[in-house]
């Protein structure tokens, strides 16, 4: 799996016309699920996007996550992270696991993240959204997960 951290002071999105997910400062990470991952890899990107640190201390560090500090998650499934990009002008999107293992992983982080953190919100897994964000700093940082069968 592959998440796409960015530190927001805000972010939100929308479907059809109509804001379907807003939160205040936290993290809005787009979310790619790849052919092989499994629930070990939704567990796994599970905790490090919680608990990574990306949000100062007392002492200006990025030392404090976003459980530590109690702030917002906003998942938007994004399967274009998951393309073959080493070659050519068009992206391949072999690596992007199906449609329906695709929304049930994404569901299942959605459903693991909800558990440790108070508001977690979510995009639509296949629907065209418009997601705005303010990124705080800018902090960006791209967080993978691998089978062990595929390093």
């Amino acid at each position: 799996m592959i998440g796409l951290l960015q530190r927001v002071s805000g972010a939100s999105v929308i479907v059809a016309g109509e804001k379907v997910a807003e939160i205040g400062a936290g993290i809005l990470v787009l979310v790619a699920v790849q052919r092989h991952d499994s629930e070990r890899e939704v567990e796994r990107l599970a905790e490090r996007l919680l608990t990574y640190r990306v949000f100062e201390d007392e002492s200006g560090r990025m030392n404090k996550s976003v459980i530590d500090l109690g702030l917002d998650v906003l998942l938007v499934p994004q399967f274009t992270l998951a393309a073959d990009t080493k070659k050519g002008t068009r992206a391949s999107f072999t690596r992007a696991a199906a449609p329906e293992t695709g929304a049930r992983l994404f569901k299942l982080l959605l459903t693991k993240c909800g558990d440790l953190c108070n508001n977690v919100q979510s995009g639509i897994f296949g629907a065209d959204m418009q997601v705005g964000l303010t990124n705080d700093g800018p902090v960006t940082f791209w967080l993978e997960t691998h089978s062990p069968a595929h390093p």
